[in-house]
């Protein structure tokens, strides 16, 4: 009964059409159903892995916006030496070249500016200007006929000349860190998918020695007569599959070695190579009160926020400041007369009163638009501070359950190399085909697999824990250490 149920599941895995199961077609040739079912055993006892460790399908990257943080502006030209990275350098080069950061300090000095020019309507302005003017007159231009007196006028008087030199005064009287914080979680993330991907390319070349060996013994033990082709084909499969993901690692590894290089800016075709491992150092969680204390006192965007909230507290005051009367002054101070030698000193003050009686509304619109920035400012504020209470929590449950994953990972893997190594002494003795050596095999693969998936949630936990908090570009490289 159950054979039967594995032959359904082979039609269901396209072996077969439901037309074309073997009890249906018994008058097929008897090397069609030899071809079928050795199909079936080779593929059946791992069809389960099929799903885990097949090839990944190629990714493609379609036109359109992406994030700042992933580009970089690149520094300097390739040289021939391989570069030695190491994982704080590559933090080092990502502060210094990535776009992200780069975008933001010119927004920082472009608001800045901003700054400055609001500033100015506050401050005195004072001016100062010298001018000099030398000119004839024409009398006849002007309306002047020599028979309108009785005394002849000239056509032209002049050059008459003219000096002033005067000061003037009036008066009227009345987010960067983050983005570094950003780029140091990119730069993480990016190194630590490599280191991964270069031990998931060790455990791979380990899994093709130990497949390779496997199918040199079931050659020789098939020339010998004392296993079957059955044997043979089984590890031929899983030497060529093992050889598959070796091949998409590394091309993996390549590719993510560019993204890499992409975020902290190496020059376009600089070799280099990665200086450091997968490193797993335990690290007791602080209470998250410790952590959310941190965060609301370090955290760059929380305090831009804040200083939001107080911007608009003011805006909402001068704006309800338009009611109030306004006082103006002007005053100015110079030297004039004919020439700098024949001066005299002058000066003007004037000052003015505005009382403002009706203003169309204008001033109670100012209000209202004062009042809706202000709640919009304290709204963002609350949304900020729960979010960095989310992140806080999520984090740190994220870093338990890895660190519990890494142990049980370690374990399994120690569990699923013995059993290998018992499988092959079973199989060398004749006492098993080795079936038992493929699906071994197959445990070891996917008990590494997790391994360095678990290693790399952990690490990757650490950083992201240092950023909920406002602390990762000083605290990575602590935590990753396993220190506060």
């Amino acid at each position: 009964m159950k054979e039967k149920g594995d032959l359904h599941n082979v039609a269901a895995l396209g072996l077969f059409s439901e037309a074309e199961t073997p009890r249906s077609s018994a008058n097929r040739a008897p090397g069609l159903r030899f071809f079928a079912l050795a199909s079936f055993l080779l593929l059946f006892p791992t069809k389960f892995l099929v799903a885990q460790t097949s090839t990944p399908t190629p990714s493609i990257s379609l036109p359109g916006s992406q994030s700042p943080f992933t580009g970089s502006e690149a520094d300097g030209t390739a040289t021939p030496e391989v570069l030695q990275l190491s994982f704080q350098e590559a933090i080092d080069r990502g502060l210094h070249n990535n776009l992200g950061l780069l975008l933001s300090g010119d927004q920082t000095i472009m608001a800045r500016g901003e700054r400055w020019k609001e500033l100015s309507n506050l401050l005195p302005n004072l001016s100062a200007g010298v001018h000099e003017d030398v000119q004839t007159l024409s009398l006849t231009a002007l309306g002047f006929r020599g028979n309108l007196f009785p005394f002849p006028l000239p056509r032209v008087i002049g050059p008459f000349n003219y000096f002033d030199a005067r000061a003037s005064f009036s008066q009227s009287i009345f987010n960067f860190q983050d983005a570094r914080e950003l780029v140091v979680l990119a730069v993480g993330n990016a190194y630590l998918m490599a280191v991964a991907t270069a031990a998931r390319i060790e455990t791979t070349e380990a899994q093709v020695q130990n497949s390779q060996a496997l199918y040199n013994k079931a050659v020789d033990q098939q020339k010998a007569g004392l296993s079957p082709s059955i044997d043979t084909l089984r590890s031929q499969v899983e030497l060529q599959t093992r050889q598959q993901q070796l091949i998409a690692a590394r091309n993996d590894f390549e590719k993510q070695k560019l993204s890499l290089a992409r975020v902290i800016g190496l020059p376009p075709g600089q070799e280099f190579v990665l200086t450091e491992k997968a490193p797993y150092q335990a690290l007791t969680a602080l209470p998250v009160e410790v952590y959310l204390q941190r965060a609301y006192a370090s955290r760059s965007d929380y305090q831009a926020a804040q200083a939001q909230v107080r911007a608009a507290e003011l805006s909402r005051r001068a704006a309800t400041a338009g009611h109030y009367p306004s006082l103006d002054v002007n005053a100015n101070y110079g030297e004039i007369g004919v020439t700098p030698a024949n001066s005299n000193g002058t000066w003007q003050v004037d000052g003015g009163l505005t009382i403002p009686i009706f203003a169309g509304g204008k001033i109670h619109s100012d209000v209202l638009e004062a009042e809706a920035q202000l709640k919009q400012a304290r709204s963002q504020l609350a949304d900020l501070r729960g979010r960095i209470d989310y992140e806080v929590r999520a984090s740190l449950l994220d870093l338990k359950s890895a660190a519990d994953q890494v142990e049980v990972a370690r374990s399994s893997v120690q569990l699923a190399e013995q059993a290998l190594t018992e499988s092959q002494d079973r199989f060398s003795a004749g006492v098993s085909d080795n079936l038992e050596v493929v699906q071994a095999q197959e445990s070891v693969a996917s008990a590494h697999e997790s391994y360095i998936q678990s290693l790399y949630a952990h690490n990757l936990a650490k950083i992201e824990l240092a950023r909920s908090i406002g602390d990762a570009e000083q605290g990575v490289k602590r935590y990753l250490k396993g220190e506060h």
